[in-house]
């Protein structure tokens, strides 16, 4: 298993261009400090599992990583800095090298995609996407460094069939629509340092060239109710396509279970050149209120102003808005449930376009089962050269994954799913019927 640790920890320093640096220091847990005498108690507590240890300065050193933005779990960090439930499960990898606590993790799905109707077509691709992180304290906070890069860019420039997809371009000339847009190469070259402030309190900065602004939920791919799927939701560019920003600063406080978050950011959605990394203007603004209130459950609302965020739209500005709500709980020994409602709103040139999604999934031993639906209202259907009405459109999908151990912290996993699209009178035409069906079957790797 060593090499995974090392893969990890070289994936990470890729990131910041560097060397990691080497110490001869390593981890030796000692016997735990004595405590106080407890005082009588009638009703005797709970197991506590990962998410609920100390994770604070004085423990990180003899307990499992806390997180890098403040004094909580790693189990509370999502993509970026967004935040998910305290219960949630992570599937990465972890060791330690030195002073460095070191994660890896990957997926890699292959994927025969039908899309039927009009407008349809059929794909086979592979998508998916290798993390490494590699963490240490520094006084009373730590600093982390991230990598996460993705095979899409080999699907080639036009993505995958999606029905009642938009967003970004193939060839720097024409919309990708009806199709799912690859994601970049690099997914996020990141850095971030944090410092504590009293027991529960800490401020962070983090910076990332691509990283993620402090807009939305976590990124689709990054929720549990969902990551089991390798399908991308039609709302992916009102919710969370901002997850690759090609430059990003974020500034944050903690205060126990309240998180506020300030992002400038290069809002310009990645062009079509997906291997390369681009640079342009902090001109951007995202602003996100976050909110654990309890292990299950994970609260946003945040706001953005996105300056020319479209490259087939110079000089036209958005501001969006998003919240969410997240849930992850073991509802029963070797059963999770764990699911997402969120809402998204675009402004453009004073037209407002909202999206809605449900997510859910629930898990047993081997087995995945999940689902989605969602409604938005897009004007970027018809191949126009600019926006045009706005169609309510939605879609529902429901699939199953079966992960099968075949090495020592790597599963194959053998699924598939079906999904049912709704259109209104006016666009059923163009797509042979108001109904079209979508279906994929795949096969994906996993670390765990």
């Amino acid at each position: 298993m060593k090499f995974v640790y090392l893969a990890a920890a070289g994936l990470a320093g890729v990131a910041t261009l560097g060397a990691m640096p080497a110490s001869a220091q390593h981890h030796h847990p000692g016997p735990e400090a004595p405590t106080p005498e407890p005082a009588p108690v009638t009703t005797p507590e709970p197991p506590m599992d990962h998410s609920q240890m100390d994770h604070g300065p004085a423990a990180q050193a003899h307990g499992p990583a806390r997180g890098a933005y403040g004094p909580y779990s790693m189990t509370r960090e999502a993509s970026g800095t967004a935040w998910q439930p305290d219960a949630s499960g992570h599937d990465g990898i972890m060791g330690r090298m030195g002073g460095w606590t070191l994660m890896g993790h990957g997926v890699l799905n292959l994927v025969y995609d039908h899309q039927g109707g009009r407008r349809g077509d059929d794909k086979l691709f592979a998508s998916g996407m290798l993390m490494g992180m590699a963490q240490r304290p520094l006084g009373d906070g730590m600093i982390q460094l991230k990598a996460m890069i993705s095979p899409d860019p080999l699907m080639g420039r036009s993505g995958y069939p999606l029905l009642l997809a938009s967003g970004e371009t193939a060839d720097g000339t024409d919309r990708l629509i009806d199709r799912q847009h690859p994601h970049d190469f690099f997914m996020e070259l990141s850095a971030s340092v944090s410092q504590d402030v009293g027991p529960d309190g800490s401020l962070f900065l983090y910076a990332g060239l691509p990283g993620e602004p402090a807009f939305g939920p976590p990124a689709f791919m990054h929720r549990e109710a969902i990551m089991a799927s390798p399908e991308a939701p039609i709302s992916h560019h009102w919710l969370d396509s901002t997850h690759i920003s090609f430059g990003v600063v974020t500034a944050g406080l903690v205060l126990g279970r309240v998180k506020l978050e300030g992002s400038r950011f290069n809002a310009r959605e990645p062009d079509q050149h997906r291997w390369n990394i681009e640079t342009g203007p902090l001109d951007s603004t995202a602003i996100r209120l976050s909110f654990n209130p309890t292990r299950t459950l994970s609260l946003q609302g945040s706001w953005g102003r996105f300056v020319d965020p479209e490259q087939l739209e110079p000089g036209l500005d958005q501001t969006r808005w998003s919240a969410s709500v997240l849930y992850a709980k073991a509802i029963a020994p070797g059963w999770k449930l764990a699911g997402t409602l969120a809402w998204g709103r675009k402004i453009v040139e004073h037209h407002k376009d909202d999206a809605f999604v449900a997510e859910a999934s629930l898990k047993h031993e081997e087995w995945t089962l999940f689902g989605r639906a969602e409604m938005t209202e897009n004007r970027e259907l018809l191949d126009l050269a600019h926006h045009g009405p706005a169609y309510r459109v939605g879609k529902a999908s429901l699939g199953a994954v079966r992960d099968v151990p075949i090495a020592d912290h790597v599963a194959l996993g053998i699924g598939g799913l079906v999904s049912v699209n709704f259109l209104p009178d006016g666009l059923a035409p163009l797509y042979g019927g108001q109904n079209p069906i979508g279906a994929m079957g795949f096969l994906r790797l996993k670390l765990k």
